[in-house]
Order: structure tokens, then C-alpha cells, then sequence
């Protein structure tokens, strides 16, 4: 079998850019997308917190820069990420500006499989250590009707990255990111409420070589309605991603139309709903639960997640 020359090569700049985890652009920024929802500008109150987290991210359209499909995954095939994070959160009582501190971790695991019509067999990347996420300076606040989070991330390439192998877990780069958020409840008992967070993300030179990531800027949120004096929550999450800057590939890639590939975007919404974990003695924790759709995008595969995340006190709370 002959293939079409611009089809092989367009699939090889997809497995090399596209695999690793939360790696749904053309040149891949270390949010995932959905990682937080209805409740996204609240901090937990002050203590120490085990999240774990299983996501998962299915594509079969990749869109060009004008959001028509752009082989191979416009033409057939899909792409399917998977990942497994625990969070490691420690919230305080110690006051800085006036908002409580924390500071957390987040390592992951990630597993990847590509199917492509022109691939004879499946290309699958196992099991394997991603890049780590620490939140090192966290500040929440709280007021009668609303609350607010800031502070600063940062990813360490601790993933294993060769910008020619097709068995990366990680994007072999630093990324310094600054966030803030607020959730805003319309009524005195707090039970109706909307949120929105914006990450904006900055990346050092891939591990390497000469690349370097556009700069990313991602809207996450929702609104809901919560139950049973706020342990249940129920709602509409959605997020929103633009590159805000070129990806600089270290060569001109200019052509007289403009740059090769353009600025990514795309958005997502889908239900959001956090249940508790209890006995009649204990509150053991949380489990939230999100479904996206994704809609609107350019440049970048589009596609649906799901995530699902538990939240446990240590230790336990006691309910009598």
C-alpha cells in the first residue's frame, strides 16, 4: 500500500506533539482541561486532603486553523488519553493577605494508545510516570457571598520526553503558571452559585531542543446548585482554551499565507455533580464527577472527557 506524502508526515507531527498527557494541541500546554468545575474559585477548608483522580480524554477529529477536519484524525482513527493523579493537598490556618495557605502535589501516571488508518498496528505508549504539578503558594478567601483563590503553579518535566520518540509521558519542558478565581453565590444560604478560574500558562524550551510552547491562557467553571447543606452539588461545568502567543519552533515555518499552524482554541461543557461519602457517623469525602463535550475548535483535536475525582479528609470527619 502507497500512502500520500503530506498524510505521513502530518500523522507523525500528531504522534510526536500530540501524545502525552493533556496533550490535545498542536504544540501541547500542561493544563488539563476539566480538572475543576462548578466550585472552581473555592478553596477546601483548612486541612490535609488525599484527591485522587482517574481522567480520560477521547478524540476521532482533529480540526485545521479555519475548524474543518484535518486528516488523519479528520479522516478516521482516534486518539485516546488516559491518567491517573493523586493530590496531596495541605490547606492552613496561617493568614497571608487574609486568605488561608496551602500548598499541594499532584504526580500522575498516564497511559496513551493512537489508532490511525495508515498505522498497521496501534500505537500504544504504557503505563509510565507524567510530569508533576506543584501548587507551591495557594491563598483562599472567604465572604458572605462569594469566595476567592489565587496564586502560583509550576509543572516539572518529570515525564520521560525524546521530541522524537512515540512513547512520551511527559512534554519535557518546565511550565510557570499564575491563576486566580472566585465563586460567586447568588443567595443568602449559598445553595445557587457560579465560578470561573483562568490559568495562564508560560513554557521553557522543550528538553532538547529549540521549541517552545505558545503561551496558554484556560477558563474553568460552572454553575450550580447545592444540597444537603452544601455536601451535594449539582451543575454545569464548562472550560474555554486559547494560545495567546505563536509556538516558536526554533525555524521559520512561515508561509505566505501565515504560520503553518494556528493558534489553538477550544471549549467544553457537560454535567458536573459532587456527591458525599458518608456513614452516619463519618463524612469519609467526596466524589465529583464531569462530562465534557468539547465544541468549537481550531488547530487542535476535539473530542470528550471524563473525569472523576475523590476528595478525603485526613482524618475523617465525625458527623455526631
Amino acid at each position: 500500500m502507497r500512502f500520500n506524502e503530506t498524510a505521513l508526515w502530518a500523522s507523525a507531527f500528531l504522534i510526536v506533539l500530540l501524545f502525552p498527557l493533556t496533550s490535545h494541541a498542536q504544540m501541547a500546554g500542561n493544563n488539563t482541561r476539566g480538572d475543576v468545575g462548578v466550585m472552581a474559585g473555592t478553596q477546601a477548608p483548612p486541612g490535609f486532603y488525599v484527591a485522587p483522580m482517574l481522567y480520560r480524554y477521547t478524540a476521532d477529529t482533529a480540526r485545521d486553523r479555519n475548524g474543518d477536519k484535518f486528516a488523519p484524525l479528520g479522516g478516521g482513527g482516534d486518539i485516546t488519553v488516559d491518567a491517573g493523579i493523586v493530590g496531596l493537598m495541605w490547606v492552613t490556618e496561617k493568614k497571608i493577605l487574609g486568605g488561608n495557605y496551602s500548598i499541594s502535589v499532584w504526580p500522575a501516571v498516564t497511559n496513551n494508545k493512537l489508532q490511525l488508518p495508515i498505522l498497521a498496528d496501534d500505537l500504544t505508549v504504557d503505563t509510565g510516570f507524567s510530569d508533576l504539578y506543584i501548587r507551591p503558594f495557594d491563598l483562599g478567601w472567604q465572604t458572605d457571598r462569594a469566595d476567592f483563590n489565587a496564586g502560583v503553579g509550576l509543572y516539572a518535566p518529570t515525564g520521560s520526553f525524546d521530541i522524537i520518540a512515540d512513547d512520551n509521558h511527559g512534554l519535557g519542558m518546565w511550565t510557570y503558571e499564575v491563576y486566580g478565581g472566585t465563586t460567586v453565590y447568588f443567595d443568602k444560604e449559598k445553595t445557587w452559585h457560579f465560578a470561573a478560574a483562568a490559568a495562564y500558562e508560560k513554557h521553557g524550551k522543550k528538553d532538547g531542543t529549540d521549541i517552545r510552547v505558545g503561551d496558554i491562557l484556560t477558563l474553568e467553571g460552572g454553575i450550580g446548585k447545592s444540597f444537603m447543606e452544601g455536601a451535594m452539588n449539582v451543575g454545569i461545568a464548562y472550560y474555554a482554551q486559547w494560545k495567546v502567543s505563536n509556538d516558536d519552533f526554533g525555524v521559520d515555518f512561515t508561509l505566505p499565507g501565515g504560520p503553518l499552524f494556528g493558534k489553538h482554541r477550544v471549549y467544553g461543557f457537560g454535567p458536573d455533580i459532587t456527591i458525599p461519602l458518608a456513614s452516619k457517623k463519618k463524612l469519609y469525602g467526596f466524589l465529583n464527577l464531569r462530562y465534557f463535550w468539547e465544541s468549537g475548535a481550531r488547530t487542535t483535536l476535539e473530542g470528550n472527557s471524563f473525569v472523576a475525582t475523590f476528595s478525603f479528609p485526613i482524618p475523617s470527619i465525625p458527623l455526631q
